[in-house]
């Protein structure tokens, strides 16, 4: 098996992805390219919030001039998914496109394959190789009877073997399903095949809480064995929230450092603050912390205060007041009311 460590460099704008460096947040904008005001407001959202590569669809002339304009107004690299007209992809690449995503298979014959192979030769522009279960091969689906993790992965490979023998092999390969055991399978038997780097992700996994659910697990099913350079959580919904699963998932896996991690308690019938109000209300002032440490936001007294003791700072709730807990200590009592100021207080002056 290819682990991380051990697939190949390719570099994505001023990124580098593959070779065991950094597992790198990618999303993809839901505005209209064409629309180039809109597209590069999503895209700094996006970078604000940790995206560190973009996917922008590219169906149009339109939205592949765009790319030039857009390319100027943001600092992350810019990928053009391009489906079914080469031609797009050509044009993506000579109007600024970092990386292309293709998938052979519906961009048409050969030749054309060969004419978008040759613009990335010459521009050395990496060609992401993009396969879905869902737009399996015919033939490959009567082969293994059904949509199966062995043709999913022979789809890929016949495709970078197309791109290979046209004697180019900057390429990063995608291969995606909604099925969550079965994309796991399909990247276990791909990473034994080839050293490409692997971008990975569970597709069409659906909207906030089934999407995370199913994400979070295909994922770190799959780089807990040690594959994958990039990720993307798929959700139905605003792309900000596929970065922020991303990098919590990361950090979760051990795989990424920085950034405040909240642990809070599942509440029961002893709480007696509103502690739900309050957790949702401290992670959101987290976000905006660059520090790498552990806040603990906890209901009772019973295992609030012990729980807390272990985060580097800790709320643990009382009767309509809270203790604040620091480095194993407790500070002061502080009222329901000012806990979340006082938080913010200790975060604002927070020295290691």
């Amino acid at each position: 098996m290819f682990t991380r460590e051990q697939t190949k460099t390719v570099a994505i704008g001023d990124r580098i992805i593959g070779g065991g460096n950094p597992i790198l947040i990618q999303s993809m904008t839901n505005t209209r390219t064409e629309d180039v005001a809109a597209t590069v407001a999503q895209i700094k959202e996006l970078t604000r919030a940790g995206c560190e590569i973009i996917r922008c669809t590219v169906p149009t002339l339109e939205a592949a001039k765009a790319i030039r304009e857009i390319k100027k107004q943001i600092t992350i690299p810019l990928v053009a998914d391009i489906h079914f007209d080469y031609k797009m992809a050509i044009a993506a690449m000579e109007n600024g496109a970092d990386k292309i995503r293709i998938n052979p298979g519906n961009i048409g014959s050969e030749e054309k394959v060969r004419a978008v192979v040759e613009t990335a030769k010459e521009r050395n522009i990496p060609i992401r190789v993009g396969v879905n279960s869902g737009s399996l091969e015919k033939e490959l689906v009567e082969k293994y009877h059904g949509v199966t993790a062995e043709g999913i992965v022979e789809s890929a490979l016949d495709k970078v073997h197309m791109i290979e023998d046209m004697d180019y092999d900057n390429l990063v390969i995608s291969i995606k399903s909604s099925d969550v055991l079965k994309c796991v399978r399909a990247h276990e038997l791909l990473s034994e095949k080839t050293d490409h780097p692997l971008h990975v992700g569970i597709t069409e996994s659906g909207t906030l809480i089934s999407g995370n659910i199913k994400s979070s697990i295909g994922l770190a099913l799959i780089l807990s064995k040690g594959i994958g350079d990039t990720i993307r959580v798929s959700l139905t919904g605003d792309p900000v929230e596929e970065i922020k699963s991303a990098k919590l998932i990361l950090r979760t896996l051990g795989l990424r450092k920085g950034g405040i991690e909240v642990v809070s308690c599942p509440t029961c019938g002893r709480t007696r603050i509103d502690l739900i109000g309050l957790a949702n209300q401290v992670e959101k002032l987290v976000a905006d912390y660059p520090l790498d440490i552990k806040v603990a936001v906890m209901g009772c007294a019973v295992n609030g205060p012990g729980e807390a003791k272990e985060a580097d700072l800790g709320i643990a709730g009382g009767l309509s007041e809270g203790l604040l807990i620091k480095k194993g200590e407790i500070i002061r009592k502080v009222p329901e009311k000012e806990l979340l100021a006082a938080l913010k207080d200790e975060l604002d002056h927070w020295q290691n």
